[in-house]
Formats: C-alpha cells, structure tokens, sequence
C-alpha cells in the first residue's frame, strides 16, 4: 500500500510537470493565490488515495475494478479540496469554480485520475500475486537440497 501510494504522489507530481511543461502554462494560474491550493489539493487526493487503497486491500482477494473508485475519488477530492482552498483564500466563489473548472478543462484532473488507475492497479496488483521481498539465493527455503 505504500509503495503504491508514493507512487500515485510521484506519478501525479511528474504527469502534471509535463503537463505544464506541454502547455506552457501553470496549473494554477490565478495570479496572487499562492501555493496552498495546489499543496494543500494534493495532500488530500493522496490521503484519499491511501485510504480508500488500504479499505481496498484489507479484503482477501481485492478486485481491479475498484482502481476506478480510487483514482475517480482521488481526482474528485483533489479537486474539491483546491476549490475549498482558493474559496477560502480568496472569499471569491467565482475565482475558485473558475480554478477549479481550469483543472479540470486544462486535463490535470485527467493526469490525477489516470496516475490513480495506475497506482491503485499496480497496488492491487501487488496483493493479489502476494509479492514478497526479494531475496537472495542463500536465502530461500530449498528442501530439496
């Protein structure tokens, strides 16, 4: 669950810098609100992705369908949280719906769903095949040696 999580953060963070790099653009680029949307907006679609992963995986053999909640559910509360923040910051509700529908119309909440499909397959991926660490050849446990 960690792993996947650190990686649905890395995977994000890279998707949407090439995305700015791409368009030339910021992600947020209403002047004059600082970096807390875009922080804060982060920090919540990765402590959703991280819960809703682990309710995923405490069940014995979780299914891949559930990837599509995750990330869904991830890019939603991104979203919301950003759109709460610049609300809050800026005490303008037509400023943060326009944040807001920025990110979604300019596809950084496409890179978020789409970096939670994969993370979230990846994770269930992992619990699913029971992957263990690997080890060394000395290590295993041969009986018929």
């Amino acid at each position: 669950m960690v792993l996947a999580t650190i990686g649905f953060f890395a995977l994000a963070v890279f998707g949407l810098g090439a995305l700015s790099v791409a368009t030339d653009t910021d992600i947020i680029a209403v002047p004059g609100l600082g970096q807390a949307p875009g922080a804060i907006g982060m920090l919540s679609a990765v402590v959703v992705f991280a819960l809703m992963l682990w309710s995923t995986l405490r069940r014995g053999n979780p299914s891949y369908v559930a990837t599509v909640a995750i990330a869904l559910l991830a890019g939603i509360t991104h979203l919301a949280a950003v759109w709460i923040t610049v609300l809050i910051g800026s005490s303008d509700l037509v400023i943060a719906t326009a944040v807001a529908g920025d990110l979604v119309r300019g596809g950084a909440s496409a890179v978020l769903v789409v970096a939670g499909l994969i993370a979230a397959w990846g994770g269930i991926a992992l619990r699913r095949t029971r992957a263990e660490h690997p080890r060394w050849p000395w290590e295993r446990d041969d009986d018929g040696e």
